[in-house]
């Protein structure tokens, strides 16, 4: 089947190839090494830096106070922090003007920051949408 066919026939929304994420990151971090198999089981592909993720945060334009623990870019957004894989990908099928996504600090029950070792503890959290002139506004809660 040639190519034109076959992306005639897949569903809306979907894409031939995975996504690639750069993420900058300490080497340490395990949480940011859950965050990247988070990542890799919803559908995308992961090229990981451990150099620390403050540089990487700056040349995206993602403002420092909606920093964190580790700093992604994909198809030219900064992803900041713990930002569960649903919504990128409804970022990318969006395509909105802005810097990109944050989900400031770590909190519990963001992906990578869930399961048995963190209690199972889920507190709420926003995942903000940042715009070019750093203002934020909520793309989803989750509560």
């Amino acid at each position: 089947m040639g190519a034109v066919a076959s992306s005639l026939l897949m569903p809306r929304g979907a894409r031939a190839d995975k996504p690639l994420v750069k993420v900058w990151k300490s080497p340490t971090c395990g949480c940011c090494n859950d965050w990247i198999d988070h990542l890799e089981e919803n559908g995308f592909a992961v090229s990981s830096f451990d150099e620390g993720n403050s540089d990487a945060r700056k040349r995206l334009g993602m403002p420092a106070r909606f920093g964190s623990c580790h700093t992604g870019e994909v198809e030219g957004y900064a992803i900041e922090g713990h930002v569960p894989a649903r919504e990128i990908h409804r970022l990318l099928d969006e395509k909105p003007q802005a810097v990109g996504l944050s989900v400031p600090a770590m909190p519990r029950g963001s992906p990578g920051m869930d399961g048995p070792m963190y209690g199972n503890v889920v507190d709420p959290y926003d995942v903000l949408l940042i715009d070019a002139d750093g203002n934020a506004s909520v793309y989803q809660s989750y509560r």
